[in-house]
């Protein structure tokens, strides 16, 4: 009977939220003349700023971030968060302008404006691409199904409830494109927000707001230590790199800023979506796991779960089940829609077609995109911390990436083939140290250099190392390669565009 409840609101409150959906994104296209494309990849430039913070914030909030910074079961992991609020800001001030100011629909069209030579927008979209098939896609619908699982106590494989998410996922991003993202998104925020929040109160009194009760002194210090997932030094190296490439050079994130009418309105988007990770989000991804440490031990990521089960009466159970769902609908359907886009903008339209179809293409790289990542998904359900393991994982693309933004926003005359050295020399290296150089698993899943004696580097570390050096080699290998002195821009100043 109590599954039943659960499932019947749940029910009704997906089918409400996709009715509200497609009612919006309906009358919005009627009032729109924008071109296909533009509708599909940009929601035809007309989000307004508030479904601009919402689309960014539920893009990044869901069952990766609910179900993996609880399963750590540690306070330390709300740097992540709070860090956020200054790559959001940076994306605001500095870089919504810039893409603005060249007209990009992909971030990686600003790329190839900077540099002589296309063939660094052509790799960067290509890792972007292996990214969000290989990592986003399958992680966000395999924690979803993990959350899923666990709370209804459902007997179907993990597997086969991720596909279920990855089939609505993708018919929101093929039938509904970036506007019906963007507005499922926003609807389903304020619900999950809200009870997120309720979720942590209601945690805090079934513990009687003594979170410190038999927890050990290393899950609720914000000093982590060497060993632990983000030692406290690396605040002050890599993080807030990563922090700059997630929210500032990412197309999975940047392109709901880019769909708004002007500037300003993208940076009133950007900036309520500082605000909100900065106030409202690290409670709610870290206190659940504290107290599910104190109430089952230590459970790990079935740990936000097991708290909602049970903290919460059973019809409101359901309700939260179904602002989760639409959190791993929505972040799922944003990474493919800008997988999509990707695909069409840097590749499809230069190298196959330019004339294409634009919808049934969107068509046929969602079904690839979607039977990919179900495929994808038995691997995730074996690692330690999905978190631990996505945060490794991303460092194989983040700061090559962003080295490649660093050097065209910085510097002059710069071939885009030196660009290109420097990436693979960042994507090999950090390879080589996370995956072949003698690691070991310590606490909370972390790598950190066992065989040379330097237990103080951890892949945070690694990763600030990867970005200079690949700076250094795309300027080294800029002039003795191709001949070529890199000028520096007078002050970091933005040109105008060719």
């Amino acid at each position: 009977m109590n599954n039943l409840v659960q499932i019947t609101v749940f029910g009704g409150l997906m089918l409400l939220l996709a009715f509200m959906t497609w009612r919006k994104v309906a009358a919005a296209r009627a009032a729109s003349n924008a071109s296909a494309d533009r509708e599909i990849f940009l929601a035809g430039g007309g989000l307004s700023w508030f479904f601009v913070a919402g689309a960014i914030t539920l893009t990044n909030l869901s069952t990766d971030q609910l179900v993996g910074m609880n399963g750590n079961q540690m306070l330390l992991l709300a740097w992540w968060e709070l860090a956020g609020f200054i790559g959001l800001l940076l994306l605001a001030f500095v870089f919504v302008p810039i893409y603005y100011r060249n007209n990009c629909t992909t971030i990686t069209q600003l790329l190839e404006q900077r540099y002589d030579g296309a063939s660094i927008r052509t790799v960067i979209s290509g890792l972007f691409l292996a990214g969000n098939f290989l990592i986003y896609l399958p992680a966000v619908i395999y924690s979803g199904a993990l959350f899923m699982q666990t709370l209804f106590g459902v007997d179907a494989s993990v597997t086969a409830v991720a596909a279920v998410f990855a089939l609505v996922g993708a018919a929101y991003a093929i039938l509904g494109g970036l506007r019906a993202v963007a507005v499922l998104d926003t609807y389903a925020g304020v619900g999950i927000l809200a009870l997120a929040l309720v979720v942590v109160f209601l945690a805090m009194q079934a513990v009687g707001w003594d979170i410190a009760n038999g927890v050990p002194a290393e899950r609720l210090s914000m000093i982590g230590s060497l060993d632990s997932p983000i030692p406290f030094h690396t605040l002050f190296t890599g993080m807030l790199f990563i922090q700059i490439f997630y929210w500032s050079t990412n197309q999975n994130i940047t392109q709901k800023a880019l769909a708004a009418p002007t500037v300003k309105e993208a940076q009133k988007g950007v900036v309520v979506a500082a605000i909100i990770r900065v106030l409202i989000v690290p409670p709610i991804v870290v206190i659940p796991g504290i107290v599910a440490f104190q109430l089952f031990g230590d459970v790990g990521d079935r740990a936000y779960a097991m708290v909602v089960g049970e903290v919460l009466p059973d019809w409101t159970s359901g309700m939260f089940a179904a602002m989760i769902a639409a959190a791993v609908l929505t972040t799922y359907a944003a990474v493919m829609n800008a997988t999509i886009t990707l695909w069409t903008v840097d590749f499809h339209r230069r190298f196959i077609n330019p004339d294409v179809d634009v919808k049934r293409l969107n068509l046929t790289v969602g079904i690839i995109a979607m039977i990919i990542s179900v495929v994808l998904v038995p691997i995730y359900a074996g690692a330690e911390s999905i978190i631990n393991l996505l945060q490794e994982l991303n460092g194989l693309l983040s700061m090559p990436i962003l080295s490649a933004f660093i050097a065209a926003l910085l510097f002059r005359n710069m071939d885009a083939r030196a660009a290109v050295a420097g990436l693979v020399w960042g994507f090999c290296f950090y390879a080589f140290h996370t995956f072949f150089l003698g690691v070991t698993e310590n606490f909370g899943g972390v790598s950190w250099y066992a065989t040379i004696g330097l237990p103080w580097v951890h892949y945070i570390d690694v990763m600030l190392f990867v970005l200079a050096s690949s700076v250094l080699v795309a300027l080294v290998t800029n002039w003795l390669v191709f001949g070529q002195t890199a000028r520096l821009a007078i002050g970091g100043r933005e040109e105008p565009a060719a």
